[in-house]
């Protein structure tokens, strides 16, 4: 349990660390358009690879029917361009009826 929590501080400060480096380091220069393309879309991927992780890891095990529910309703609600909250509500109520119906 300890490590868990070290491993997260470290991934977290080295987050951090890199997120400020970067306007230091960069400062006032013009990054190139296939880079800056880059940059613009890595936190949608990166956000989407932690909802995935999120949603159908267990420990070492794979969870899919409640979470992949919850995940495709949150899905459909942003498609509709639902509010962030109800996004989130209609996620927990849809994986919450799942978990209930077995």
């Amino acid at each position: 349990m300890c490590d868990a929590r070290v491993g997260s501080f470290v991934l977290a400060t080295g987050t951090y660390c890199l997120m400020a480096a970067a306007p230091l380091l960069l400062g006032a220069t013009e990054l190139p358009d296939r880079l800056r393309r880059f940059v613009d879309a890595a936190p949608a991927a990166l956000l989407a690879a932690l909802a995935a992780v999120a949603t159908f890891a267990a420990g070492d095990a794979l969870v899919i029917a409640a979470r992949a529910a919850g995940l495709l309703a949150a899905g459909i609600a942003l498609w509709r361009r639902a509010p962030f909250v109800l996004v989130v509500v209609i996620a927990s109520a849809v994986t919450a009826l799942f978990r209930a119906l077995g």
